[in-house]
């Protein structure tokens, strides 16, 4: 019995010490990527540039996060309501009408998405908001109904027993039991977003794809990966941070 926690113990480290590297490697890179040169100069040509400089990385990786951050909140909203509502008795015959709705979402590639947006609403952010929103819904969608419909029956009409409203039962009741599936949604959505807003680079809205096209165009192999590695890193940070959240809370419901 006294060696268990011995033996446990490598385990639990492992994660967190593969999470602490994960988020220094980003500092170095936001902060100090001339650090770096060693690992990157391979990857440049003679006489090219090794670390992007045309602009701050942490100016772009703060824009990049920006559009994520707003393009997550507003497909969130959109898609719990639309969940919470086809889970409502005069909402549940919209059900197939909303998945159709959603799931073309995913299948409209977000280039497509752009090239159909900036006529309509111009260069810049708006047409990759347009784009992120469409391609974040589904998964926050689906992940709102199967939370919601995981709710024990019992309770529900244990709560419907003691008096309370369909709006009482959703807001006390359902939500709360839902939220850590609800949340594992919204990661899905946000970290395929995080990969997806480099897009945005194409219609002249800043962010990490800036340094990534800036590589391709100039076939500067460093620049690429410089552009891959913070969107990468920040993808595997904030999924652990949301997947966190979602534990903490289904420890708590």
């Amino acid at each position: 019995m006294t060696m268990r926690p011995a033996a446990i113990a490598p385990r639990q480290l492992a994660p967190a010490a593969a999470r602490a590297a994960a988020l220094a490697l980003l500092l170095v890179l936001l902060f100090r990527p001339a650090w770096l040169h060693a690992l990157f100069a391979p990857f440049a040509d003679n006489g090219a540039p090794v670390i992007y400089d045309r602009a701050s990385l942490l100016d772009l990786t703060l824009a990049h996060l920006g559009t994520v951050a707003a393009s997550s909140l507003i497909g969130t909203l959109l898609a719990i309501a639309a969940g919470i509502a086809v889970t409502r008795p005069w909402g549940a015959d919209f059900l197939p009408v909303a998945r159709s709705v959603v799931n073309i979402g995913q299948t409209f590639p977000p280039v497509a998405v752009l090239a159909l947006a900036v006529p309509a609403v111009g260069f810049g952010l708006k047409p990759v908001l347009i784009a992120l929103v469409l391609y974040g819904l589904l998964p926050i969608f689906e992940s709102t109904i199967a939370g919601i419909e995981d709710v024990p029956r019992d309770v529900v009409d244990a709560a419907r027993g003691m008096g309370m409203s369909g709006w009482q039962q959703l807001k006390s009741v359902e939500l709360p039991l839902a939220f850590p599936v609800i949340v594992n949604g919204i990661r899905l959505a946000v970290v395929i977003n995080l990969g997806t807003a480099t897009i945005g680079s194409t219609v002249a809205a800043r962010g990490l794809g800036d340094v990534i096209i800036a590589g391709l165009q100039t076939a500067n192999t460093a620049f690429v990966l410089q552009g891959g590695m913070i969107v990468g890193l920040l993808a595997v940070l904030v999924s652990d941070a949301i997947g966190a959240i979602a534990a903490m809370m289904g420890q708590r419901a």
